[in-house]
């Protein structure tokens, strides 16, 4: 048994895996192996986990699924096949620092039950969407979560995340119903929360994220589906559970009134629209415009998530 394994989940991910792979490589512990689930190969990406294999430093292998089953099925596939005891997630897009594993696994010592989240630096073009609204909200993204109080840092439950085999299975592992984007992560962070670990944000796994939303229509359409998705733990855990998420006052009103024209039509063009004139605008203008159509997106997703057809 190794110490620890790493699942990646991958779907159309051939030109990223090099990402975490070459990371992995790079540890200064070595006793864990790799395991990357491919939701339905659409691009090669078996071939690069073979190529890896072939190098010889990592102790690495493929899932591979005929088609596509969705981000928590493969999740599931990845941790049920391993053969460790700390279990970690790590997504195709992240680019971990050297002591990663270390760090996981030394987080995990102790008496009782931990759950570990490392957060992310989403790396941007450097393009105006990242100079108007990026670059600005990944840094308030962190400050925000470091403050969270003890009992709520389980909402940022994520790509970079690692638990105990014996949490893992005490919860049933990540819930199948969640195919579209999002919220799979979150409804783990909460099981684990109920089943009594301990969670923590470990600024020292924080890793480089090679975010796939690097638009504002990139991001709507992400927030869009993780607004449908939302209704799953809804249904599952209560409304209470996520606090007061109510729009208030004429932001509010402004977020619906968008929220009921948005459509992912609607958000490739609305979104196209500001991001061309974005760098032309004071940076508060343009920061609040995409704000708007992200958070109606979020919101539309939510009230009608009949509209998220995508396939992630």
């Amino acid at each position: 048994m190794y110490k620890a394994a790493v699942i990646i989940p991958t779907r159309g991910g051939a030109s990223k895996l090099h990402y975490p792979l070459d990371a992995l490589e790079q540890q200064t512990e070595k006793d864990f192996q790799v395991i990357v689930v491919c939701d339905g190969d659409i691009d090669g990406s078996e071939s690069v986990v073979k190529a890896y294999q072939q190098r010889g430093i990592l102790n690495i292998e493929a899932i591979v699924f005929p088609e596509n089953r969705g981000r928590s099925k493969a999740l599931n596939a990845g941790h049920q096949a391993a053969d460790a005891e700390i279990l970690i997630r790590c997504d195709d897009d992240l680019e971990p620092g050297e002591n990663y594993i270390a760090e996981h696994i030394r987080l995990h010592q102790g008496d009782g039950e931990t759950g570990v989240i490392g957060l992310v630096h989403n790396v941007y073009p450097d393009n105006a969407y990242a100079r108007a609204y990026g670059y600005h909200r990944d840094v308030k993204f962190r400050e925000d979560a470091y403050r969270v109080s003890p009992e709520r840092r389980w909402n940022f439950w994520n790509a970079n995340a690692s638990l105990t085999r014996r949490m893992y299975e005490k919860v049933g592992g990540y819930d199948e119903r969640y195919r579209l984007y999002g919220w799979e992560d979150v409804d783990m962070g909460y099981m684990l929360h109920q089943a009594g670990a301990t969670i923590i944000l470990a600024p020292e796994l924080e890793s480089r994220h090679y975010i796939a939303a690097t638009t504002t229509a990139g991001r709507a359409t992400r927030a869009l589906h993780s607004g449908a998705a939302r209704a799953i733990f809804i249904d599952k855990h209560g409304d209470e559970v996520l606090g007061d998420n109510k729009l208030h006052g004429l932001w509010g009103t402004a977020v619906k009134a968008v929220a009921a024209l948005t459509t992912e039509k609607t958000i490739n063009i609305f979104g196209s629209a500001i991001d061309s004139v974005a760098d032309r605008l004071p940076r508060k203008v343009s920061e609040k415009l995409i704000s708007l159509v992200v958070e109606s997106a979020g919101y539309a997703g939510i009230t009608y998530p009949q509209r998220a057809r995508k396939v992630f």
